[in-house]
């Protein structure tokens, strides 16, 4: 909340400044964004980010040379992003080279079960005040993940059509939550109960069979993909109009080390309209993707195939880059399909110590669901003085529908590319979750 309110005052300051004619932008210009939260379980977060863009002569302003992003934030219970990005179509002549290296660690990733609403999820018991109360760390567990990523995009056929490929190195590594780093310094009646009296539903999952022993800890995971684009946006960071249309094959194959062997198809379209020139546009993007051979260890079944990633996770379904206002990984499967439309209209623009600036305003709506599902072996299951509830409580077969979420946001933009992102957006089912405040860099898509 304190990031959002500073992010509020930062804008209203731009917004009483004059007005002025466009500057063109040459050389190394940079945009920061501090990072200060604080979370009951995981503390103060304190940490920022900076993107520097450098744009040459300035002959082809608002498009750039380079682009340099670092982010570095931390919890003081432990977890913490920390992210290097670089992307330029000078490095190599003729390709589009994105290199993304980043360690992110999360004491409480959420987890929620799999095939959206056919796993239920008892808010109950994650209130702590509530009379069925557990623990507030019921839908989580430990997740560290390191990323090595690099993305190519080079010409196929005219200026249109493009390849890409690239190839990417993850690590997870999965754990309980670490319960008594969460309960340091809290008071008596703050303190998360430990896991032999209120265990999770990662570890329930565990003693169950639902989730393997080989997949329990995490794994690595490399993955090579190759796709086409086709591309016709008038403008990258926000297009006014034309559209944008990958499909992209991803494979993790045995011989490159990994624990698991299978393949991914990701089909995604995202076209825009201008309503109002300059000011007013329609946008929307429909996703799918599915397991085509393989088995997929769960926890990469949140990971969504994109042919660039535009933020520090690329995951879902649910949260800041997918449905927005439903819960972070709500709906996980073996298929998925994504759906997200945008009103967005700019109602500024000014100049402010000597950098472009508009102001924009969002109206959204997000959809989506699980299309194939995960097979969720119950052979195992023994209910016991542990886990009292009835099966019905954990599963709810056959449940899963389409998921909604709607919602309003505001943007920033600096010199075009440098654009701060604040979504508000609300569930509109309770089995969702209630709303989210998302504050970051880019548009959706």
């Amino acid at each position: 909340m304190k990031r959002f309110l500073f992010l509020c005052a930062f804008l209203t300051a731009l917004l009483v400044s004059e007005a002025q004619e466009s500057v063109t932008k040459q050389g190394w210009n940079f945009g920061a964004l501090p990072a200060i939260t604080f979370d009951t379980d995981l503390g103060f977060q304190y940490g920022g980010l900076v993107n520097l863009y450098h744009y040459g002569d300035g002959s082809r302003y608002p498009k750039y040379d380079h682009s340099i992003y670092l982010e570095v934030s931390r919890f003081t219970k432990g977890s913490g992003i920390n992210r290097f990005n670089y992307d330029s179509d000078k490095l190599i002549p003729g390709l589009q080279t994105s290199v993304d290296i980043s360690y992110l660690s999360d004491r409480a990733y959420d987890f929620y079960g799999f095939n959206g609403y056919d796993a239920v999820v008892n808010k109950d018991w994650y209130d702590d005040e509530a009379a069925d109360y557990r623990t507030r760390m019921f839908y989580k567990y430990d997740r560290k993940l390191f990323r090595f990523k690099v993305d190519l995009r080079g010409d196929l056929a005219g200026e249109k059509f493009d390849w890409v490929g690239g190839f990417n190195l993850l690590n997870f590594k999965l754990g309980y939550v670490d319960i008594e780093k969460l309960n340091k310094n809290k008071d008596d009646e703050d303190m998360l109960p430990p896991h032999d009296e209120a265990p999770g539903l990662y570890e329930i999952y565990r003693d169950w069979g639902i989730i393997s022993d080989e997949d329990a800890d995490g794994g690595f995971v490399p993955t090579v993909k190759a796709g086409i684009v086709y591309d016709t946006r008038d403008n990258i960071p926000n297009p006014m109009k034309g559209m944008w249309t990958e499909a992209v094959l991803l494979a993790s194959p045995e011989f490159l080390g990994g624990e698991h062997s299978f393949t991914k198809l990701s089909l995604i379209h995202r076209q825009y309209f201008t309503l109002i020139p300059d000011d007013l546009s329609f946008a929307y993007r429909l996703a799918y993707q599915t397991t085509l051979t393989g088995d997929v260890p769960f926890y990469y079944q949140t990971q969504l195939i994109t042919s660039v990633m535009k933020s520090s996770t690329s995951e879902g379904l649910g949260g800041a880059n997918s449905l927005r206002g439903i819960l972070r990984n709500r709906v996980v499967g073996d298929a998925v399909f994504l759906g997200n439309v945008e009103a967005r209209w700019k109602f500024a623009r000014f100049q402010f110590m000597n950098n472009n600036f508009y102001m924009g305003l969002n109206a959204f709506a997000d959809f989506g669901r699980v299309t194939n599902k995960i097979d969720v072996d119950k052979s195992n299951i023994i209910v016991s003085a542990i886990y009292p509830s009835p099966l019905d409580s954990y599963f709810d077969n056959g449940a899963e529908a389409m998921h909604y979420s709607f919602g309003l946001g505001l943007r920033a933009a600096m010199n075009e590319n440098f654009i701060i992102r604040c979504d508000y957006g609300m569930a509109a089912d309770e089995r969702d979750g209630d709303s989210g405040i998302y504050i970051g860099l880019n548009y959706l898509f």
